[in-house]
């Protein structure tokens, strides 16, 4: 079964092409296939998209377009979609919180962003943790982005010299996605 994400994380990604190549988001745009393009058109917040076509593809084709084919650009797609989600409100509630509460709001954030696994905190001990994603599948790009975004959501926090790992990856076979967190 495909996983699928919800809308609002789809959001991000033609918002990164706009803010870091605004003159170029009509020829990344173009390269899109059509289900892609009406993801990135005209994604709903609250409808569920298949991963490929709403994080995958799109983050493929700006490595292609302007990273020389290097997909580690998801990791800046994700840190850039956790400056654009924790706005408002939100960063409030980032900013006040220690890193253990913001990465335990992450592992809450997860579940409503994807309709599959979970993300949960496995171990805790001063400036480290160690968060485990489980899905049945998973994607190289879509690691990376929510590794980067785990990065920003503690910088966002306030931590400082924050470093995140992957050290197993589902995409790669491992039982689970595992980071690393140390700040």
């Amino acid at each position: 079964m495909e996983i699928k994400v919800k809308g609002t994380a789809a959001y991000a990604t033609p918002e990164f092409v706009r803010h870091h190549f605004p003159d170029r988001y009509d020829e990344w745009f173009a390269m899109l296939s059509p289900q892609c393009r009406e993801i990135m058109e005209g994604a709903l917040a609250y409808n569920w998209y298949p991963v490929y076509e709403a994080l995958v593809e799109p983050t493929e084709k700006v490595a292609q377009l302007f990273y020389d084919g290097d997909t580690k650009c998801a990791w800046e797609m994700g840190r850039f979609s956790a400056e654009y989600a924790l706005t408002g409100i939100y960063k409030f509630f980032v900013k006040i919180g220690s890193p253990g509460f913001i990465l335990s709001r992450a592992s809450q954030i997860f579940s409503t962003y994807y309709d599959q696994g979970e993300m949960k905190i496995v171990e805790r001990s001063g400036r480290n943790a160690v968060a485990q994603m489980t899905q049945s599948e998973s994607h190289p790009i879509m690691e990376l982005r929510v590794g980067g975004w785990i990065e920003r959501a503690l910088e966002i926090g306030g931590s400082r010299e924050v470093t995140v790992e992957i050290s197993q990856a589902v995409s790669q076979g491992d039982p689970v996605t595992e980071f690393r967190v140390a700040w």
